[in-house]
């Protein structure tokens, strides 16, 4: 009897299919990897391979947050996305985007001591919002810079801040100083223009299209030449995952990161059943990618980027990034309802006429 040389597939409590037998890459199953950061929401259907599987292997887990980047630096791509998703589930138009740098006599030695000073900056802001009843502080920070070519010097080194609305812009940008502010005498001009700022600053109001502040998360980390490293406040909301495929959990580094409490948390969700690979590579190859058969399964969101790629190891994979829809107000139920109400007040008007006529 001759030996059986194929690959094995992984035992599961549940039945997989073996739909490919490519070398070291067979693919298990698609997965629909939903991915929701309060109203915005980006959806992978991907092929799993047996490698990607025992690499992964687990306990079938329950809903939980996705995992932050273990580094600071902004030089993988999961970590721009993570960024990304932060942002378009946190802010919104009336919320600001802060460019923060340094004059010569102020510019720091060490990312460390720009770090410290970012970080007292921030805390100002934050008592300032306390002071005036607003809701507390939201930001995420992107710190840039760049060493000379003898590696000594600090060059170029300066703060992007995506935070939360409710302050005068003119407030923030004057809170970028190490005097201290006597709010009293701000409405002065003269007094305003006493204060020593560390260097130029300033605050825009965010700008916002179809795809949120995807745009402006993707500008303030795209320099491929300088560093870059990135916190937030731990109120932030962050994505959170539901593993329906025995993932297993990862730990958080917590020393790279400086959560505020109240942001909205990325949360993901698996399917492993939705989709077969017949199905995905049909969508893909469509010459919409399957968008329109997209917007009938994800009815209750507009769907605003849908992307088809090949890979050669693994078929096709679909990317989604869609916004949830807005509720109907009371009152805009549709046509019946305005039928509804033409009918009832139909006799009303006969009945004036018959009383002229009268």
């Amino acid at each position: 009897m001759m030996e059986d040389r194929t690959t094995p597939l992984l035992v599961y409590p549940y039945t997989l299919k073996k739909v490919s037998d490519r070398k070291g890459s067979a693919v298990v199953f698609i997965r629909e990897k939903k991915t929701d950061c309060a109203n915005y929401r980006e959806v992978d259907i991907i092929p799993r391979t047996e490698a990607a599987e025992q690499t992964a292997r687990g306990k079938r887990g329950k809903k939980r947050k996705v995992n932050a980047p273990k580094q600071k630096d902004l030089n993988d791509k999961n970590a721009k996305r993570y960024l990304v998703q932060l942002g378009n589930g946190n802010f919104r138009i009336g919320d600001l985007h802060t460019s923060c740098t340094y004059s010569e006599e102020n510019l720091p030695g060490t990312v460390e001591e720009a770090e410290n000073i970012v970080t007292n900056y921030l805390r100002r802001i934050a008592y300032r919002r306390k002071k005036l009843g607003l809701d507390p502080l939201k930001y995420i920070l992107v710190t840039e810079y760049k060493y000379s070519k003898d590696g000594q010097c600090l060059k170029r080194i300066h703060h992007h801040i995506i935070m939360n609305g409710g302050l005068d812009r003119d407030d923030v940008e004057l809170m970028w100083t190490k005097d201290r502010i006597n709010w009293k005498k701000t409405s002065d001009p003269e007094y305003r223009a006493s204060i020593k700022q560390l260097g130029w600053v300033n605050a825009d109001r965010l700008q916002m299209n179809e795809n949120g502040i995807e745009g402006l998360c993707k500008y303030i980390v795209k320099d491929p030449q300088g560093k870059k490293r990135y916190s937030s406040s731990r109120n932030l909301d962050r994505p959170e995952t539901t593993r329906e495929d025995g993932g297993e959990k990862q730990q958080r580094d917590q020393n790279h990161w400086k959560y505020s409490r109240n942001l909205n948390a990325p949360e993901e969700k698996c399917n492993d059943f939705k989709y077969s690979k017949r199905k995905v590579e049909q969508l893909a190859k469509s010459p919409d990618a399957g968008l329109e058969e997209f917007r009938k399964i994800y009815s209750n969101y507009n769907i605003v980027s849908c992307e088809a790629v090949f890979y050669e190891q693994t078929g096709w994979h679909i990317y989604l990034k869609m916004w949830k829809k807005e509720p109907k107000k009371a009152g805009q139920g549709g046509k019946r309802s305005g039928n509804r109400k033409k009918n009832k007040a139909a006799p009303d008007i006969k009945a004036q006429e018959d009383k002229k006529s009268n």
